[in-house]
This record gives C-alpha cells, structure tokens and sequence, in this order.
C-alpha cells in the first residue's frame, strides 16, 4: 500500500472517529445568530479572519460554492446560512450525517448539498463553481495527492471563479524547529520523548512543505493569478494568554495590526496564510 492511500485510510478513520457523535446544536445556535457569530470569529479567529477576508460572506449569496473537507460543516452551514449553494465534501461519512441534521433543522434558502467519499471521483460538473473553499484542508494531503486536487479545482471553477484556501505557513525553518518545543493542546513539547513519538505516529497529518512558496508553485500549472497573504504573524502570541476576553482583545488587534508589518517580515513569521487562487487555464 502506497503512502498517500495509507495517508488518506488514517485520515478517515481520524475523522469518523471524530465527528461520529458530534451535535449540531452549536451550529443551529450560531447560524440563527449568525451576524453576532461571524463578527466574533472574523476578528478572533485565524481561519475565520482569512477566508471571509474582502467581504467574501457578501459575495457568496446566490453562488455555487463547493468546500473541500468540510470535517464538522460549520462553514458549510454558514456559507448556506448566508444564502450560498453549498456544495461539502468529506472523506468522513460522519459529516454526512451532520449535513442531513442541519438541513432537517434549518430552512436553508439552498439546502447543503453532501458530496460523499473521494473527492477525486466526483461527477460534479465542470466549470459550474464560483467558490472552492478549503478551510485547513490542503495541508492532509500527500503533495502528489494535493496536485490533483488542485487540478480539480482548475476543472471545477468558472472562468471568473475563485479558490480560497486556509493553511498553515512555515516559511521560517527557525520557528518551525522552536515550534515542536512548545506543548500546545493535543500535541506534547518535543522534550517529552516518548509521548511526542506516540503523538507523531497518530497524527493525520503527512510531513510535506507547507511554505508559501510551495503553494504559490503549486498553483502555477492551473492558475493565472496567485495570492497570497500572510495570518498569524502577531497573533500567534495569543497562546501565551489565559482564554477570556483579554486574549480576544488582543486577537483582535493582532490580527488588524500585523496587516501593516512590512511583506517580508510578515511572509517570514506568519503561522498561516490565505491562498487565493483565480483565472483558471482550462486548456490542460
């Protein structure tokens, strides 16, 4: 068995494993008090800052939009609360199950539409998407694997479509070697040998590039234009704050703050990145 199947067989069974009893009452709460949630996690939340940057929950109303992993279906759910098409996928078939409670519970303009098992054997139509989202998705992927999904989502988008991709940034091999030093919640400080090793051998994640620059030639092949903007670079100090209002505060100035950090300082210590992605090459 190669290693991307592998890869993608723990990836599954990481997930089905988590979302198998998750309750969608959290996200019946946030959708019905939807613009008090999305001012929250748009401000304080890395992930939420970046896709949703350029008034993205604006612009999706009325569009087709298709999310790559969509795990728990919270932004699947959002998207479709603001009166988006949406399309999710997931290798999980636990998310299937969340998307059939949420659609039963709320009367969605545009029911979510689930899109079951491998995503690379669809039989979506092509160039039908305005929107592919993948919110921490990519960085799953075996690099052979994410070729071809980036490719699918050349053949999925509309001439004037657009992809947003939320991933984790490693352009400073510095912070990255400091960063297994320190415990974060759900993975043990590198000093803790054994408990480390236990930890690595469990996670769903392959070791891969996740460089700014890898992305940037990634999309090369598939797309015209590129974007990419650097999340994280002040706010990653969050963690050193206790949970409250105090850590949020500072969140929200971190997050406006480190958009004025001059380009290169920014792309160099930023802990993650929005990667935009626009006017597919169809001839390929």
């Amino acid at each position: 068995m190669d290693t991307s199947v592998k890869n993608q067989e723990k990836n599954k069974a990481h997930y089905e494993k988590l979302y198998s009893k998750y309750n969608v009452k959290n996200i019946l709460y946030w959708i019905n008090n939807l613009e008090s949630f999305l001012a929250s996690a748009t401000s304080t939340e890395t992930s939420w800052f970046a896709i949703y940057q350029g008034n993205f929950k604006d612009q999706i109303k009325g569009k087709k939009v298709l999310e790559m992993g969509c795990g728990d279906c919270v932004n699947a759910a959002v998207m479709a609360a603001l009166g988006a098409r949406v399309y999710a996928n997931d290798i999980a078939d636990a998310s299937r199950q969340i998307v059939r409670d949420i659609n039963r519970a709320y009367n969605f303009e545009y029911p979510i539409e689930f899109v079951s098992g491998d995503f690379l054997k669809n039989d979506l139509a092509g160039g039908s998407f305005d929107f592919v989202i993948g919110k921490a998705f990519l960085h799953h992927l075996e690099l052979d694997i994410e070729e071809k999904f980036i490719a699918e989502t050349n053949r999925l988008l509309k001439e004037n479509g657009e992809a947003r991709f939320f991933e984790p940034a490693i352009n400073s091999l510095l912070l990255d070697k400091l960063r297994w030093y320190v415990p974060v919640k759900g993975r043990p400080s590198k000093i803790k040998r054994k408990e480390f090793e236990a930890w690595k051998h469990n996670d769903p994640h392959p070791d891969r590039s996740f460089s700014s620059r890898h992305f940037e030639e990634a999309g090369r092949s598939f797309f015209q234009e590129i974007e990419i903007t650097p999340v994280g670079t002040l706010e990653r100090f969050s963690r050193l704050l206790k949970w409250g209002e105090k850590r949020n505060a500072y969140k929200r100035w971190a997050l406006k703050a480190e958009l004025k950090l001059p380009k290169s300082i920014n792309r160099t210590f930023t802990r993650s990145q929005l990667i935009i992605y626009r006017k597919p090459i169809k001839a390929l």
